[in-house]
């Protein structure tokens, strides 16, 4: 099920029908609601703001539009030429595990650090990668380090310490990835970062971070590393993050 509304008038107002081939998305935010419940919306409400600085009421109309039963994945998007919109969408089936393999082409990236503008190449790069098994496409450096996954962040642990890439690679700021980075650092867990081909990631547990599935393992690598994972920290992690809905 979705439905799309635009802000018009200081309201949403629902559409039978948008046209937006001719528009180009400039922001975008999306956040799964399980029974009214979501994870940080404070911080997706922050990134989406931080593009749309005078979308306060569009942001908080969008939000009491979605219902408090049901598991849900609304969209916020700003298009341009300019144009609000609000998908109520409901949530797609979560996945606990994840494959990935490496995007051999050039970056498809025009705005690295906003959501939204490059959604479109980020389809097509995970749509591209998915004839070899994958769910997911790696983005990486010309030097060939890890960046980001089309739709997920990535953060892995060695041993006892949670890595992730480097705060100087431009990527988008991944409010699962941060929740879970400022969980472990109240935890008294040790988190560090590192610049890291994927060869260099072989034997780690590798973690798929989004907004929809939450927390995801990494079982296959396609072409790229052996994976571990060590018996009952997803598990954990996850009714961690769970807890933190409000």
């Amino acid at each position: 099920m979705e439905s799309i509304a635009r802000w018009h008038e200081g309201g949403l107002e629902a559409l039978e029908y948008c046209d937006m081939t001719e528009s180009r998305i400039v922001a975008a935010d999306s956040w799964l609601v399980v029974d009214g419940r979501v994870l940080a919306l404070g911080l997706h409400r922050e990134r989406f703001l931080s593009s749309v600085p005078d979308g306060e009421e569009f942001w908080d109309a969008a939000v009491a539009a979605v219902p408090s039963e049901g598991e849900w994945f609304p969209r916020v998007e700003l298009h341009e030429p300019r144009r609000l919109a609000f998908r109520l969408r409901s949530a797609p089936e979560r996945a606990r595990s994840a494959v990935l393999a490496s995007w051999t082409g050039p970056d498809p990236r025009t705005e690295p650090t906003v959501k939204g503008p490059d959604l479109s190449a980020m389809l097509r790069i995970r749509t591209a990668v998915q004839a070899q098994g994958a769910d997911e496409a790696v983005i990486l450096t010309e030097d060939g380090y890890v960046v980001e996954g089309a739709y997920s962040a990535l953060l892995w642990w060695r041993g006892e310490i949670l890595c992730g890439p480097p705060a100087a690679f431009d990527r988008v700021d991944s409010v699962t990835a941060r929740s879970v980075l400022t969980l472990a650092r109240a935890l008294g867990i040790d988190t560090h970062e590192e610049a890291v081909t994927p060869a260099e990631l072989d034997g780690t547990e590798l973690w798929a971070l989004s907004a929809l599935h939450g927390i995801r393992i990494v079982t296959k690598w396609v072409d790229g590393p052996e994976l571990a994972e060590k018996p009952g920290r997803l598990a954990q992690w996850r009714a961690r993050l769970d807890a933190l809905r409000r």
